[in-house]
């Protein structure tokens, strides 16, 4: 029987030795260059720019296996996954595809000599599908392929059945290139009799290939035109072809899965898997062997769990399968983080990134178990009550109330609420959840959507349009002389759309055949300058993107005109092209800081880092990295010197174009995993000729030295940067760190600016308490808002901590002297005062101290009514308190004080015994004062 491994290799190697075409690396599940994707949900993502028009390969025929996750979006299995025995969150599709090479004909000759020839699978329980045309959309019957399945195999003619376009006319969206579909599907049925349930989702006559042919364009209208390249786009599902390979009866019961299975037996010591539909014990197994490889894989990709897109998305997918290690198969603790290794050994040969990471990824894995595992019992302890409380009630509809407590409180998404009320054959009042998440929260949860429009419009114009492609030369030169506008585009609201005139400030987009200017790629920032006519136009560029080839200058005019046969940017009018070259080194030099800054991460944290994004722009190095702690102040020393060193040292920075195969060899290249990377690579290397490296790749003593794949602007040698200080560290999501970075003559003023302060703080060691604390405050206020080292700025926050403790120790010392003063003049208040009346102003005092002066009055003059005052700068305090037998009289502590403070403008009351009011014109005390004693000696004087 042939093992999963040897069915992969099999397929590989068929299509590369016999079918001559180019084995290519599957992408990562974490499609970061499409934000319409949560993930990569099929083989041909990788290739969707060659189908769009707007991307080339050298190759035109390809072959993979491609990792993908339907978890999340259109293409959404997670529900049924565990229910049955062939869905999945996570799958291999295997694929081969033609770009402009190759048609229907030798698709369809290939994928039989495959199955038939080399599978051996039985010819008469194969059947295919071809598309049957649609009127309404002006499509004929796909004949063609009919035809051709008859006329190059041997297939039963009455096993091709033809089918609309819901099964077999493959569209990538609304508009775009499109096309016939033709299925293989395989009756696995004892007796082959499995014809009729063909396309039926019948688990006996399943899909096993299904062969796309692109061959059309839709317009916006909906219009069909012939595409004049014509691609092949093929896909088929690695677990469910093993099953059939393998004779088993299910995915799961293949040695795709043994593995895992075997481990989960071993982890939680529950019964062996036996394969029922039904049984709970055996749906967890198969709900945790899935979602254990969709999280290791989507983990070591980039994506960590969070609680928006595609993060929520492996929340959910995380805590499902909690849930069913937790209620099925007894695990009270975290489990699920201990297969990532499993995962990692069994897949590692054809996907060997998740090797490299494993502990990193089984960390995030563990902390999310954790966190979720402290809630879980309580959570499904609640669930059972609602659930109890809807039935006692004859209603089999959880309340969305309810729903949505048990996400809000105890992290349960709707979804495994929703499984949980099948498993007791209820349903949740889905509505009543939603409505509640919308009044509870402003954002959504879907990430990226479908992205910038007025940067998905550029794509529509390469696409739709013959547009030249741009030749970059910024590498060498900053200024191009000579060169012609190919296209100008006015920018109208969120699209851009060719126009006859182009006025003084409209925003606009400038192509050219060959430019200076560096477009927006790699985490570096798009260029910014003019360009200017020789007949009078001035162009403002404001920033620099490219699709595909082709580059697009954005920004306004500013003097001149563009219309159709104007003077200023027609095609017979030659350009001068000037990049903003102040700010060009500064993004240089803040992108070789970055090379080094990652290299150095690696040498202190360990190989575990990866890069998990970067902004390098003219301010800052924003750099993300995999790490599941925050960075101690001795590791960020130690980055910022290793950083500081090489910038000392004065290396070289060199560049080359290689093959991307050759690069990769180089012992601790630096590469950004799910990147995109041509076959021709630009390597940058510092410190050491990237053709050195190439002749030696594997060499130890490269890791000493920054390379990476890298096609951004650099410095000549890293002497240029000065210097590099660490301003930020911070956490930016589930085991990924931010460092953000300075260099040169920013770094520098910032180093200075730290000694100025230092010697300030320093100086404020000799001030007398009394002024220290209006001094340090206005340093805090200086620190806060400058740019400063981070190691320094802790330095100098420790400093200020320890002058604030003198400044605390002066206050409390001044408080305790004045609380003496308010005691002292309280005592004497009580011996001099004649009366039941205790009238006065305490200065120094506060509400809090007034009413200490009262204790100690009432505990001498129990028979007092007393009110006191305690005035301030711009306000004034007053409290009033009254014993019972006065009360009686109808002095009212509440009317008392509000009608006093009335006279300082302010107001206030309370109860009769006690109460508080302020005033708001310290001048009028006196005034204040006499009122109240006025009043007091009326009620007083008054007999009951």
């Amino acid at each position: 029987m042939l093992s999963s491994r040897e069915i992969r290799k099999q397929f590989i190697d068929f299509f590369v030795e016999r079918c001559g075409h180019t084995f290519v690396p599957a992408s990562s599940v974490v499609p970061h260059d499409d934000p319409t994707l949560l993930f990569t949900n099929a083989g041909m993502n990788q290739f969707k720019d060659v189908f769009l028009g707007v991307g080339e390969r050298d190759y035109t025929r390809a072959v993979n296996s491609q990792k993908c996750i339907r978890a999340g979006g259109k293409h959404n299995d997670l529900d049924d996954v565990g229910k049955d025995t062939y869905h999945h969150t996570f799958f291999e599709m295997l694929g081969n595809w033609s770009f402009g090479d190759y048609f229907k004909r030798e698709a369809i000759q290939f994928a039989w000599e495959l199955l038939t020839d080399v599978w051996g699978l039985e010819k008469d329980r194969l059947h295919v599908t071809v598309f049957e045309g649609d009127p309404a959309l002006g499509i004929e019957p796909d004949t063609e392929a009919e035809q051709l399945w008859q006329e190059v195999t041997d297939i039963d003619p009455s096993h091709i059945t033809r089918w609309g376009k819901e099964e077999n006319f493959w569209e990538m969206g609304d508009t775009g290139p499109c096309g016939p579909c033709s299925e293989i599907h395989i009756d696995l049925t004892p007796d082959k009799t499995g014809a009729s349930r063909v396309n039926r989702d019948d688990p006996e006559v399943v899909e096993l290939w299904n062969l796309v042919f692109i061959q059309f364009n839709r317009d916006a209208k909906g219009k069909l035109t012939t595409l004049p390249a014509k691609h092949v786009d093929t896909g088929m599902g690695f677990e469910r072809l093993c099953a059939v390979l393998q004779n088993k009866p299910s995915n799961y019961d293949t040695d795709v899965f043994t593995p895992l299975f075997e481990a989960i037996q071993q982890i939680t010591g529950a019964p062996a898997y036996s394969g029922k539909l039904h049984s709970s014990m055996d749906v967890a197994y198969r709900v945790i062997a899935d979602h254990a490889r969709c999280l290791t894989f989507a983990i070591t990709d980039g994506a960590v769990p969070s609680n928006e897109g595609r993060g929520y998305v492996l929340r959910r997918i995380l805590r499902r399968g909690v849930r069913y290690g937790r209620q099925h198969l007894n695990m009270g603790e975290p489990f699920l983080y201990r297969l990532v290794p499993v995962v990692a050994e069994h897949m590692g040969e054809i996907f060997p990134e998740i090797t490299k990471d494993t502990e990193y990824v089984a960390e995030i894995i563990r902390q999310e178990e954790t966190s979720f595992l402290r809630t879980l019992d309580r959570g499904i302890e609640l669930f059972d009550q609602a659930a109890d409380r809807t039935e006692s009630a004859g209603q089999k509809i959880l309340p969305g109330e309810d729903a949505f407590k048990l996400y809000d409180t105890f992290g349960f998404p709707l979804d495994l609420t929703q499984l949980m009320a099948e498993e007791r054959d209820m349903e949740v009042d889905v509505d009543g959840f939603h409505k509640l998440m919308e009044e509870a929260r402003q954002r959504s949860r879907a990430e990226g959507g479908k992205g910038d429009e007025a940067r998905q419009s550029l794509a529509d114009v390469v696409r739709n349009q013959k547009l030249p492609n741009t030749k970059f030369v910024g590498y060498s030169e900053v200024v191009v002389d000579g060169t012609h506008a190919a296209e100008v585009l006015v920018k109208n609201e969120d699209h851009f759309e060719p126009a006859d005139t182009l006025e003084v400030g409209q925003d606009a987009a400038v192509i050219v055949g060959r430019t200076p200017f560096y477009a927006e790629a790699g985490g570096q920032v798009g260029d910014s300058g003019t360009i200017h006519s020789t007949r009078g136009g001035v162009f403002r560029v404001d920033d620099t993107v490219k699709v595909g080839n082709v580059y697009f200058h954005l920004g306004q005019l500013e003097e001149g005109n563009v219309s159709r046969g104007s003077p200023a940017f027609s095609e017979e009018d030659p350009l001068l092209l000037e990049i903003d070259q102040p700010r060009r080194r500064l993004i240089r030099m803040h992108h070789t800081v970055t090379h080094l800054l990652n290299w150095a991460l690696r040498e202190v944290l360990g190989e575990h880092v990866q890069q998990r994004g970067s902004l390098v722009d003219e301010e800052k190095t924003r750099f993300d990295f995999s790490h599941t702690q925050s960075l101690t102040r001795d590791q960020i020393k130690k980055i910022q010197k290793l950083v500081n060193e090489r910038i000392k040292q004065d290396l070289p920075v060199y560049a080359a174009i290689v093959d991307k195969d050759d690069a990769l060899k180089i012992n601790g290249i630096r590469a950004v995993f799910g990147e995109k990377y041509p076959d021709k690579v630009r390597v940058v290397s510092i410190g050491m000729p990237v053709e050195d490296m190439l002749k030696h790749p594997d060499r130890d003593e490269w890791r000493q030295y920054s390379v990476e794949l890298c096609g951004g602007t650099h410095l000549h040698s890293t002497g240029a940067a000065k210097r590099f200080v660490t301003v930020n560290e911070e956490g930016v999501s589930k085991g990924v760190r931010r460092l953000v970075g300075i260099g040169g003559d920013p770094a520098e003023r910032a180093a200075s600016q730290t000694e100025v302060l230092n010697d300030r703080i320093e100086a404020l060691r000799d001030e007398r308490p009394e002024s220290l604390e209006q001094d340090l405050a206005s340093i805090t206020e200086t620190m806060s808002s400058a740019t400063l080292p981070l190691v320094a700025r802790k330095r100098l926050r420790k400093k200020c901590d320890e002058l604030q403790e003198v400044v605390k120790a002066h206050q409390k010392a001044k408080a305790k002297e004045a609380e003496g003063h308010v005691v002292e003049e309280a005592r004497r208040l009580a011996e001099e005062t004649e009366g039941q009346l205790v009238v006065a102003a305490i200065d120094n005092a506060d509400s809090e101290k007034l009413r200490k002066a009262m204790d100690v009055i009432r505990s001498k003059r129990p028979e007092a009514a007393m009110l006191l005052a305690a005035p301030g700068d711009k306000k004034v305090t007053f409290l009033a308190a009254v014993p019972q037998e006065l009360i009686d009289k109808g002095l009212k502590a509440g009317d008392w004080v509000s009608d006093v403070a009335k006279v300082a403008d302010g107001g206030g009351g309370g109860r009769p015994d006690m109460a508080q009011a302020g005033g708001k014109n310290p001048a009028k005390l006196n005034d204040a004062l006499e009122t109240a004693r006025r009043i007091g000696e009326e009620k007083i004087a008054h007999k009951v």
